[in-house]
């Protein structure tokens, strides 16, 4: 009687680390600096946002003392999101994700405060010095809005956007839908680094950020399968096309 064929070898799993939640060859937490910081930072992550080589809410997130992440879709309140009381979501901040541009309002500000209308707020500075917290949403920009949908209490908090100077450093890792579109942790070092009036935030996540993108750059020769390639430009759209 033949002996079974041998099966092949199964490769052990790569370790994640537990922090960050990357596989091992893409992890930067060594290098992690931390910061204290004055404003509260909640992120909001869409579960469905599994990019485990680009993703930088968790990484974002090792650099505060005060960070919170959560993975969902939505939460009852400001206060069930954050695990903790809070007296006045108003005096919370949220990306905003309509049709409000800072190019379209003519504003030159990093960071704009808007009103219910989607127009530039009275009182910028009044608005912004009162803010002791900031949610961002962390996932496609389709997956950012469910968030903001699913989620009506945060039409309680205070809405603003961003104003970027320069594009997202993903260049062509990662394309953004629009111009202003930022990775979590670029738009924590804008919105925190300025409304805390410490440029050394900003300083400190973007170079963290170009870490990551440099390691991950580094994995991609010798690891593809931990570091895929982008899909080739303008491959969504000739589906688009197509179904058109």
């Amino acid at each position: 009687m033949s002996n079974p064929p041998e099966t092949a070898a199964v490769a052990d799993p790569i370790p994640e680390c537990p922090h960050c939640q990357k596989p091992m060859p893409l992890c930067i937490c060594d290098s992690v600096t931390p910061i204290e910081n004055r404003l509260s930072l909640l992120i909001l992550q869409h579960p469905q946002e599994q990019d485990r080589a680009l993703g930088t809410a968790r990484l974002l997130a090792r650099h505060f003392a005060d960070a919170t992440v959560r993975v969902g879709l939505s939460w009852p309140s400001l206060s069930k999101a954050l695990g903790r009381p809070v007296e006045d979501a108003a005096r919370w901040a949220v990306l905003y994700l309509g049709s409000a541009r800072a190019a379209d309002l003519e504003a030159e500000a990093e960071i704009i405060a808007l009103n219910r209308k989607g127009e530039i707020a009275e009182n910028q500075r009044a608005i912004l010095g009162k803010l002791e917290g900031v949610v961002l949403l962390d996932g496609t920009w389709s997956q950012a809005k469910a968030l903001w949908w699913r989620n009506p209490w945060m039409l309680k908090c205070q809405r603003v956007i961003l104003n970027p100077a320069h594009p997202s450093r993903y260049g062509r890792l990662r394309k953004e839908p629009r111009r202003d579109g930022l990775s979590t942790i670029e738009a924590a070092a804008t919105v925190l680094a300025g409304l805390e009036r410490r440029p050394d935030i900003a300083e400190t996540l973007h170079a963290s950020f170009e870490r990551l993108l440099t390691r991950y750059r580094e994995v991609q020769a010798e690891m593809p399968e931990l570091a895929p390639k982008p899909a080739p430009k303008g491959r969504r759209d000739f589906r688009r096309r197509k179904r058109a």
